[in-house]
């Protein structure tokens, strides 16, 4: 069993529809191994009122035997009703239970029909009663085929709808031992992310060199094969869409580049990049200051970083991995790690931004680029505020001429909420510290902080 870590939100979400006295639907989706089952678990402690069947790939009639086996723990008379479910669901709803059907696509991959029954028993008679229905689903697309979309049977049925993410770092830390420093708090969550079933299941005590050979070079490692697993899963074709993610680890961000990396014309990119964009796996960003639906410019990029990580250097590189043997995170990783955990670097100061200016409301936070300008950081509020900041995760200290192309940059971004002037603010992160003259820089000014990784790992330490 995973460790459970986080997620209050998500349980108070759920407890308050188990207290409720009206009937709730509830639907829970996600990609595997973010802890859905255990969060239900987790949720339904001390509590004996509640079904939690888990379904597995088999036939129909196996699923509703297996599905009574574990109702008659808590409610024995289901016993002398119907084998059919939507006598079974009746039932329970009946009982004012509390009924959660995992892996809810294998259900209806037996029985095409379940979701519509259910549609029928909800409008018909579950409603009045005091039921908790929870689906959960890892397949992203079945589960909105069957509940979310305009056209599905349950849709506009579900009182809670809880997409489910990866944690947050603050929730990662936990998974890391006390003894690792930021730098190697912010190396290891720029590998392997935050989705606990990785987290748990890998020795973090070991150096990073060693976990990552160990789990993810050698071909024998915990999650040397998962991302190949957790695609071929929701991808019936998976050739051109692994294509396409390994086309933008390697840094192809646009249609274009993308198109001209892997080989298809760039207008039938999107017919690709949006089904990788449902099931969680890429984002389209825009510049901050544009609106998504209708930028031009915007840049694709892999969601979960050990997926990025596994693109960029494992996939298809396994006889390389195999001929280095244990040389190989030295020879091949080591040099490209800073370079590779710099975008989640980045993440992570757009992130804490609220945190380290607390009396600033932000109304966006996120990225800016126009051509040969860029701007790592850049925070909008509604009173014309503008912070910009410019993140350095090398060896080398923030110099001060860094600090001048982020000035240099911020003056080209376009922005201003009522038309009228902006005030600007600038924000310095670095990994290795600041020179002299970026201190001498910031004791003179006030429109100007710096912040080191322990500030950015932990963001009270700055207050």
């Amino acid at each position: 069993m995973e460790r459970f870590v986080d997620r209050e939100d998500e349980l108070s979400r759920l407890r308050d529809c188990y207290e409720s006295d009206d009937a709730d639907m509830v639907v829970i989706f996600g990609r595997r191994r973010l802890g859905k089952t255990e969060l239900v678990r987790e949720s339904l402690t001390n509590r004996d009122d509640a079904v939690l069947y888990q379904a597995t790939e088999t036939t129909r009639q196996i699923q509703l035997d297996a599905f009574v086996d574990v109702a008659a723990e808590s409610f024995p008379g289901i016993d002398r009703i119907e084998n059919e479910w939507e006598s079974l669901l009746g039932y329970l709803a009946d009982q004012d239970a509390v009924i959660v059907l995992d892996e809810f696509p294998y259900l209806i991959d037996a029985d095409e029909s379940l979701p519509s029954v259910i549609q029928r028993l909800w409008d018909q008679e579950l409603r009045d009663t005091g039921v908790t229905l929870v689906l959960v689903g890892s397949s992203i697309s079945m589960m909105e085929e069957a509940t979310l979309l305009g056209n599905s049977p349950l849709y506009g049925r579900f009182t809670e709808k809880i997409d489910l993410h990866q944690l947050d770092f603050a929730a990662v830390r936990t998974f890391f031992p006390e003894s690792y420093t930021p730098e190697q708090l912010l190396f290891a969550w720029g590998v392997f992310g935050g989705t606990p079933y990785y987290l748990d299941g890998i020795d973090l005590d070991g150096d990073l060199g060693t976990v990552i050979q160990q789990s993810l070079l050698s071909r024998q490692g915990f999650l040397h094969d998962e991302p190949e697993y957790v695609l071929r899963t929701e991808l019936t074709e998976p050739n051109r869409y692994f294509a396409i993610l390994k086309a933008i680890a390697a840094g192809n961000t646009t249609s274009n580049e993308i198109a001209q990396t892997v080989g298809i014309e760039s207008k039938q990119i999107s017919t690709y990049t949006q089904k990788l964009e449902r099931l969680r796996l890429v984002e389209r960003e825009v510049p901050v200051t544009e609106d998504k639906a209708k930028s031009r410019r915007g840049r694709y990029r892999i969601l979960d970083p050990l997926f990025r990580f596994w693109f960029r250097f494992v996939y298809g590189n396994e006889d390389r991995y195999e001929r280095l043997g244990a040389d190989a995170y030295e020879t091949v990783i080591e040099p490209e790690l800073a370079d590779f955990v710099s975008p989640a670097f980045e993440t992570r100061c757009q992130d804490i931004l609220p945190d380290l200016y607390p009396d600033t409301m932000f109304t966006d936070i996120g990225r800016w680029w126009y051509n040969e300008h860029e701007v790592d950081v850049v925070g909008l509020t509604a009173n014309g505020t503008m912070v910009t900041g410019e993140c350095k995760f090398t060896s080398a200290p923030f110099d001060y001429s860094a600090l001048a192309s982020l000035e240099s940059h911020t003056e080209e971004i376009r922005w201003s909420p009522d038309g009228t002037g902006v005030e600007h603010e600038y924000a310095l992160f670095a990994r290795n510290g600041f020179t002299q003259s970026v201190h001498d820089s910031a004791a003179d000014r006030d429109d100007l902080q710096l912040f080191d990784l322990e500030q950015i790992v932990d963001p009270s330490a700055s207050q």
